[in-house]
């Protein structure tokens, strides 16, 4: 089992830059295909912002964010990354990452160890 803590969430205006990160403890994250997803506030399912396979050869990203964020992995120091720049006011979610031991998806159903969420805010 693996315990996930994410963080770098905040208030930005239209256009700035965030950096997200995921820390895991109790397991190498080596062994999971992980994601980002997110719910907004209208919205009771949350939705596939982005996903990486376990050695980070495969990645996927959601029509809405590719182009602007970018996923990323470092099983070393056991954490996720998430670099989102241009950020919209549609972009302001609770942010999640989640761990698979699945083959990788953009199901969020299909995952099955999430973090409690990080908020981000874009103000116009």
């Amino acid at each position: 089992q693996v315990q996930l803590v994410e963080s770098g969430g905040g208030l930005v205006q239209a256009g700035d830059s965030l950096s997200l990160s995921c820390a895991a403890s109790g397991d190498s994250l080596s062994h999971y295909a992980m994601g980002w997803f997110r719910r907004k506030a209208s919205e009771k399912e949350r939705e596939f912002v982005s996903t990486i396979s376990w050695n980070g050869e495969i990645i996927n990203y959601a029509d809405s964010v590719r182009g602007r964020f970018r996923i990323s992995r470092d099983n070393a120091k056991n954490t996720l990354s998430m670099e989102m720049n241009m950020l919209k006011p549609e972009d302001t979610a609770v942010y999640y990452c989640a761990a698979s031991v699945h083959s990788l998806t953009t199901a969020p159903e299909m995952y099955d160890w999430w973090g409690q969420g990080t908020q981000v805010t874009v103000s116009s």
